[in-house]
């Protein structure tokens, strides 16, 4: 199941951008994700093999870093507890709007485990919460170990993917001009908060953790870092003035960077107005360069196919189960 996590490392980028499109209305939703690892004989047995690795959260950055620290070691996947348990633990919240989903992946029996699967996803229905299965493997496998069955109980989507598949990345045009930019939008991030130098940090970690993927995928890590969606507000000044309650007066300047910590409030609030400005400008700049390289890459695209990838079939039911909810692209 390596495989399977090394595709969700390499696509997440991709499918965030694709939801960064989305609208509901005149609306532009927010995306939180939480994650579970199950399966894996390092857990412990009396939760079933089972570990939240991340609460809902809108943190790009702590969500890749929660990717790349997964592991395998193969083992029983109890599919019925893990739902039960993510239904039970996290709060899903009770707009009606709202587009609730799990998506739920594996390679052993959908049966496995004392949780009956079906219990389960009902109590994820009574909560609006839409299952979907990827089966790792082939389609005939997964529709005799209940994969399928799962999906249509859980109003989801049954999808297969092949897990073991090197994920081959369309180099564009406009790649080089995007990495160039992104390193220079770094450069417009003002930490504060006691958290505030670690997350600056590990934002240099995340983009580190996609090179070593490909250079494609820091492409398109990049476009995620220009959309609404990566927000920083708990660290970043930029983003954080920007909301109605955030005060100057509240920070301390000595969890700032060494060159504003000797700085008035005002002459702060000049350094982040022109870092503000800058950003705004690369963003712009970045998105613009990313409508021809999807141009690009659409075209590339139909020369072969991807239908077996974990981003293309999540994409696919996303939207498909969007629509429900009146979210357009």
């Amino acid at each position: 199941m390596s495989g399977l996590i090394n595709q969700a490392k390499a696509q997440l980028w991709e499918i965030v951008n694709e939801l960064s499109y989305a609208k509901c209305g005149n609306d532009k939703p927010n995306l939180e994700i939480a994650l579970y690892e199950y399966g894996n004989d390092r857990i412990s047995s009396e939760s079933g093999f089972i570990r939240k690795v991340l609460h809902f959260s809108t943190d790009l950055d702590e969500i890749s870093e929660r990717l790349f620290s997964l592991t395998t070691n193969g083992g029983s996947e109890y599919c019925g507890k893990v739902i039960q348990t993510s239904i039970n633990e996290l709060e899903w919240g009770k707009n009606k709007g709202d587009l609730k989903m799990i998506f739920i992946a594996g390679n052993e029996p959908f049966t496995q485990g004392n949780v009956f699967y079906k219990d389960a996803i009902t109590n994820a229905k009574e909560n609006d919460v839409v299952v979907n299965t990827i089966f790792c493997g082939d389609y005939r496998t997964g529709v005799s170990g209940m994969w399928q069955d799962g999906a249509t109980h859980g109003n989801g989507d049954y999808m297969t993917i092949n897990h073991n598949k090197k994920i081959v990345h369309v180099v564009t045009p406009y790649d080089d001009e995007i990495i160039i930019l992104n390193k220079r939008l770094n450069k417009t991030y003002v930490y504060y908060g006691n958290k505030g130098a670690s997350k600056f940090a590990s934002q240099y970690t995340q983009d580190m953790n996609a090179e070593t993927l490909d250079e494609v995928v820091v492409v398109k890590r990049a476009v995620s870092k220009s959309s609404r969606l990566y927000n920083n507000k708990n660290w970043d000044l930029v983003d954080a003035e920007k909301e109605a309650d955030f005060n100057y007066n509240k920070i301390k300047k000595t969890q700032l960077p060494k060159e504003l910590q000797g700085k008035s409030t005002s002459e702060i609030k000049k350094y982040v107005k022109s870092k503000s400005e800058e950003r705004a400008k690369i963003q712009k700049e970045i998105k613009e360069l990313d409508k021809k390289r999807r141009v690009f890459v659409t075209k590339k695209q139909q020369e072969k196919t991807n239908k077996d990838e974990l981003n293309s079939v999540m994409i696919n039911a996303i939207k498909k189960q969007a629509k429900k909810k009146s979210y357009t692209w």
